[in-house]
């Protein structure tokens, strides 16, 4: 599946820079120096400065009510971030921010679900986490979500802002009204908001020699949780592992690149250009995992997820089984904004160890296995272990494997 995303709004201001706290807009053909000013390239034609200056000055001294002038001034700034067409380059507002930065840590207030945009723009359900209020109202891995507390999202084309209207203080209530596609209608779900705690990485034996993980998101620690979690699996007696990257997102950057490091052996993780051609090469060292792995994914593997399963492919250090994954090649950036705003903006383009972009491709599978239909919309841990057909293709592998490296000693 390939994420087409919706664009909006066309912005008249090109550049700009912005000084010290606070802002203030004057016209560039005015004689006058305000202590603040808004300044324009060379390269924004005149006109456009023109009406930049006329538009707010009639909104501000003609509008039928009055208007907060920095109101105008962060509905400009969001105007520029939409004009760029990039959905991954989004205007923080600091309440935006602040759920951002939550979902780094592990910990927020919210219903407990993992979300992205679908091809018609529509916020989609991709994970549904254990005990939370979303899974007790019996919402569904699939489920579209239309309408937050009776306001319609479907016009929304920033993901972000529609998770913001769902997150909201403990155990106060929010309605979703979410169309279901596996029986073509719609479904109200009621919930109680509670501070959402996640393991973003599980581990166990599922047999006496192998070990599996499931990582949901590459957060700030999960490198040295990941070693960890294979060093207690080995300590169990694990011979080889599974890695379920399925529905994950992605994540941090250096984290992934940290975890790759401790998989392949010395060489080259994954290299960035910017639109520069600026490279920066993300390398390993000379350790690396001595045993059969294999790597789980699907389409809603993404980003991070990419990252290392490409690498782990190309270096030959595990079979990967599964679906094409997402294909989100870009890397962005969070710049900290004052009065705790934000940006964050793609920056540059990333490539595999061999030099390939998986964005808009995404990262294909050794081995193609697509679990039945039915459960096309399941959580990974809601799928019956003896029925998920992904699942069981890598035991197999694995065991393989493990016989194999046991064969040749």
């Amino acid at each position: 599946m390939r994420k087409n995303w919706l664009t909006a709004v066309i912005c008249v201001v090109i550049a700009v820079t912005f000084f010290v706290a606070g802002f203030f807009t004057r016209n560039v053909f005015d004689a006058l120096s305000p202590k603040y000013e808004i300044i324009f390239s060379q390269n924004v034609s005149r006109e456009n400065i023109i009406n930049f200056n006329k538009v707010k000055s009639l909104l501000l001294n003609s509008y039928y009510e009055e208007i907060d002038e920095d109101v105008l001034l962060e509905g400009a700034i969001k105007g520029m971030v939409e004009a760029v067409g990039d959905p991954y380059t989004v205007y923080y507002t600091p309440d935006m921010m602040k759920s951002f930065m939550e979902q780094q840590t592990g910990s927020y207030v919210g219903i407990g679900v993992t979300v992205f945009m679908d091809d018609d723009g529509l916020a989609t359900v991709a994970d549904i986490f254990d005990n939370s209020p979303a899974k007790a109202a019996g919402m569904r891995n699939g489920d579209k979500i239309v309408m937050v507390n009776g306001e319609d999202v479907t016009e929304i084309t920033d993901l972000n802002l529609i998770v913001q209207k769902i997150k909201g203080l403990p155990d106060t209530e929010v309605v979703l009204m979410v169309y279901r596609p596996e029986i073509n209608n719609y479904v109200e779900l009621s919930m109680v908001r509670k501070v959402i705690n996640i393991q973003y990485i599980e581990s166990r034996m599922i047999n006496d020699d192998i070990g599996y993980i499931q990582l949901k998101l590459f957060d700030e620690d999960i490198a040295q949780d990941f070693v960890n979690h294979v060093n207690k699996l080995i300590a169990a007696g694990a011979k080889g592992l599974i890695l379920d990257l399925r529905n994950n997102p992605g994540g941090d950057y250096s984290q992934v690149v940290r975890m790759a490091d401790f998989i392949v052996p010395e060489g080259l993780i994954v290299y960035t250009e910017d639109r520069n051609g600026n490279r920066q090469e993300e390398k390993s060292g000379s350790g690396e995992l001595n045993m059969p792995l294999v790597v789980l994914i699907n389409e809603y593997s993404a980003s991070a997820s990419e990252i290392l399963s490409a690498a782990i492919k190309e270096y030959g250090k595990g079979t990967l089984i599964g679906k094409t994954t997402f294909g989100k090649g870009l890397v962005q950036t969070i710049i900290p904004l004052e009065g705790n705003a934000g940006l964050k903006f793609t920056t540059a383009r990333y490539f595999t160890p061999s030099g390939v972009s998986i964005h808009g491709v995404g990262v294909t599978p050794d081995i193609e296995v697509s679990n039945d239909e039915k459960y096309r919309y399941y959580s990974i841990d809601e799928i019956p272990e003896g029925e998920d057909k992904q699942l069981l293709r890598a035991i197999d592998e694995v065991s393989r494997l493990i016989s194999e490296k046991e064969h040749n000693k």
